[in-house]
């Protein structure tokens, strides 16, 4: 099993996401960090379970909600959660 990490820029894409959905629906602002939470659960044992991104280059992703992607990366001893993002985001991010 490998570590799953959220990197700091990814928890303030998480953070400014549900800030922007809290606005005008608390309650749906704590459902969709459930969500987003509970989709890079598997990772650790399961790592490979999502595609690579077309989008980011070395990449994985998640679509975890018609709306929202979250992009990580496989290294050699951890998961790296690396952004949650829009899905209408412009690509390729500088990451």
């Amino acid at each position: 099993m490998l570590p799953v990490v959220w990197l700091p820029s990814a928890r303030n894409d998480l953070r400014q996401i549900l800030t922007y959905i809290a606005r005008e629906n608390p309650s749906a602002a704590r459902r969709m960090k459930k969500l987003l939470e509970a989709c890079v659960l598997p990772l650790s044992e399961h790592p490979y379970l999502y595609r690579q991104s077309e989008r980011v280059l070395g990449l994985r992703e998640i679509i975890a909600h018609p709306n929202y992607l979250i992009l990580y990366r496989v290294a050699a001893r951890k998961i790296e959660i690396v952004t949650v993002a829009h899905a209408r985001r412009e690509f390729p991010l500088s990451i």
